[in-house]
């Protein structure tokens, strides 16, 4: 089964009581006992198992080639329970570029409990080969990179991380397993903000690990889930599920967007720098169509100006909106230095775009016009 027809009914199916194409939502929070103290319907309470958190599950796992996937209240919840699945004293390698609030996490939460965490540039593997030791029990990995869109080579770290019996894990929110499969290039996690692009309408939070196996470490994960009990509700599930069947088609039009916006903004004499792996001039651009089907819907340019001149760019739109977050049906556009605060590395000029699926035209006219403010 090609990955557009499983995304369109793995773990969905016709529902034997109503016949009903769309499956049900379940919003029971327990489970009827059989008379010999059995459960028949396979669930005993929400918190363990839910048929609609189920069926998220199951797709998920076939999306990404998976043998089983753990579905929580947020992405964070899931990165959490990835670094909770480790023990104190072991040692993480993070991309130096990671999404901030992995790094906030990691320093707030995990340090404090003895998880030790290093920053490393993965786009160097002589830098990785450094960095690795014999306390790493975890690689992350993060391409695009949120949000200076930065490429790296996926099987190169798997099989680096591997020779060091460290497990690899991929942050693939933003490619989505449409344009990029982590477990086939070699990794052992794929975790997803299911918010994003998976849900694909702004209007649910989620996340999900899918793991290659059954594993150790897959139990660990679904302990946590069980009995931290940081799981999505069955309405979440539902509407993630629901995404999911038009994901297809939905990354098609992400990515011919944000193609446009790239060519147009590359070409503008106020943008210094544009970061989208589909420009034949972005570093990565070899890996990215080595290792993807597509370079997704979300770019950042710097604005020549710095800080104040991309502050007007992003109060002068009137097609995006400004606001964080990404993947859904609307274009955003956000200044993410002053998001992520002091400690941010993103340079002050950039702007961070998830780009939509209005007319293209519509959205390079807006960009258009913000942009003739600074002139």
């Amino acid at each position: 089964m090609r990955i557009e027809t499983a995304a369109v009914h793995a773990g969905t199916a016709v529902d034997e009581g109503t016949q009903a194409v769309t499956p049900p939502i379940v919003l029971s929070t327990t489970f009827a006992r059989a008379a010999d103290g059995g459960f028949p319907g396979g669930h005993v309470y929400t918190r363990t198992s839910n048929p609609n958190r189920g069926e998220l599950e199951t797709a998920m796992a076939a999306l990404e080639g998976g043998e089983a996937a753990t579905a929580f209240a947020s992405g964070m919840a899931a990165v959490a329970a990835i670094f909770q699945s480790l023990a104190p004293g072991d040692r993480v390698l993070v991309p130096s570029d990671v999404y901030h609030g992995t790094v906030h996490v990691l320093r707030q939460v995990f340090q404090r409990w003895g998880l030790a965490f290093d920053l490393v540039d993965m786009a160097d593997l002589t830098a990785l080969d450094r960095a690795i030791g014999p306390q790493t029990r975890l690689v992350w990995i993060e391409t695009p990179s949120n949000p200076m869109l930065r490429v790296v080579d996926v099987a190169a770290i798997a099989a680096r991380a591997h020779a060091a019996g460290a497990v690899a894990a991929v942050d693939n929110t933003w490619a989505t397993p449409l344009l990029q499969r982590p477990l086939d290039l070699g990794c052992d996690l794929v975790m997803h903000s299911t918010t994003k692009y998976l849900g694909g309408h702004s209007d649910v939070l989620g996340g999900i690990v899918v793991t290659r196996r059954r594993d150790a470490f897959f139990e660990r994960l679904e302990a946590v889930q069980r009995l931290a009990g940081a799981v999505p509700s069955p309405f979440d599930c539902w509407l993630v599920r629901r995404g999911i069947r038009s994901l297809a088609a939905r990354m098609r039009m992400h990515c011919e967007n944000a193609e446009a916006v790239a060519q147009f903004l590359v070409g503008h004499p106020l943008v210094e720098r544009v970061h989208y792996p589909g420009l034949p001039g972005h570093p990565g651009h070899d890996i990215a169509r080595r290792q993807m089907r597509g370079f997704g819907g979300m770019l950042s340019f710097e604005v020549a100006g710095g800080r104040e001149a991309a502050m007007a760019v992003a109060a002068g739109v009137e097609v995006f909106t400004r606001a964080t977050s990404l993947g859904g049906v609307e274009s955003l556009i956000e200044h993410r230095a002053s998001i992520e605060g002091p400690e941010s590395r993103t340079p002050p000029s950039l702007l961070r775009v998830s780009v939509g699926l209005e007319s293209a035209e519509d959205l390079v006219a807006d960009l258009h016009r913000a942009l003739a403010t600074l002139q």
